[in-house]
């Protein structure tokens, strides 16, 4: 039996609802999410199955009602802003409405569900994957994994783009909730060889000008390792090897290539039989990694979210 205060607090909170919708008409938030997507007002026309006038005008009518510019006018067009918060919001509403529909047993219920998360590379090549195998069979779930620098998957998360991700910042995005994993754990390595050819007699300034390994042009590992050690602002060799893959990387340190810091979990078998040996024992680098996620109930996200954790904590470092 449901008390009058209870109805009539519930009817109050469907006003409330009801109100906050208005103010942003749910066929203007998706036809700009569509617009978003697709990339070009004529093909989210086509997407939605309307004129591409209806798109430009439900667009504009929602960049009055928020008296903000949503999108830059570029091919492809891309959001401001602000307009990735009403882009963030369509898609979490989507991700809600799919769930009711599952949960109410209307059509399409039985397609898997779709979760699309952020991770780093070195994460993705080590423990990540383990979580796949973690996740419970039900709800069905398919993932779309996004590789991206772990100091710049935040910025997916921002842009609406994934549901969640590993991430090297403990700053909630808007809208997410943030906690920590651990600490994945790198070592500076290089092969026997290009030890003796390049780091002999005083290693810290053999540093400066070995041949050095990075992932890829914002990778600053490397070049932070070698700050640290010298105490200077000096960087590592300019003379170095893009490779951006986590198995290429290794790789190529192991093939002499250059000098490169290693997760932890894939340097130790090459150290272990003599293919790598470590620069400075006593100087690892420790990254923390967190999960931010979407501020929603579910179910899918909750599945993936205790299977990161428990992944991570048999992994990482605390």
């Amino acid at each position: 039996m449901i008390s009058l205060r209870t109805a009539k607090d519930s009817y109050i909170s469907l006003a409330l609802v009801k109100t906050e919708l208005t103010e942003l008409p749910l066929d203007q938030v998706r036809t700009l999410l569509a617009v978003v997507d697709e990339g070009t007002f004529d093909a989210a026309a086509a997407a939605l199955h309307v004129t591409p006038s209806a798109v430009s005008q439900r667009v504009k009518a929602l960049e009055q009602r928020t008296g903000r510019v949503l999108l830059v006018r570029t091919k492809p067009v891309r959001p401001t802003e602000s307009g990735e918060v009403v882009v963030r919001f369509a898609r979490q509403l989507a991700r809600l409405e799919r769930d009711a529909r599952a949960e109410l047993g209307l059509s399409g219920a039985g397609e898997a569900t779709r979760v699309s998360v952020a991770v780093n590379a070195d994460s993705l090549a080590t423990w990540f994957l383990g979580v796949l195998t973690r996740v419970p069979q039900e709800p069905r779930l398919c993932f779309e994994l996004r590789r991206e620098d772990e100091s710049r998957t935040a910025k997916l998360l921002r842009e609406g783009l994934v549901m969640a991700a590993v991430t090297s910042s403990p700053d909630a995005v808007a809208g997410c909730s943030v906690r920590s994993l651990g600490r994945m754990r790198y070592l500076a390595a290089a092969s026997p060889e290009f030890a003796e050819r390049h780091l002999g007699g005083s290693m810290r300034e053999a540093l400066v000008r070995a041949p050095v390994m990075a992932f890829d042009r914002s990778d600053d590992l490397q070049d932070a390792f070698v700050r640290r050690l010298l105490h200077s602002r000096t960087g590592a060799s300019a003379v170095r090897h893009h490779v951006p893959t986590s198995e290429g990387f290794l790789a190529s340190v192991v093939a002499g290539l250059g000098w490169g810091l290693i997760p932890e979990t894939q340097a130790e078998p090459y150290l272990a039989d003599g293919r790598l040996v470590q620069l400075a024992p006593d100087r690892p680098v420790d990254v923390p990694l967190y999960w931010q996620q979407w501020k929603l109930d579910s179910p899918a996200l909750v599945a993936v979210t205790e299977a990161v954790t428990a992944a991570a904590s048999g992994t990482l470092r605390r």
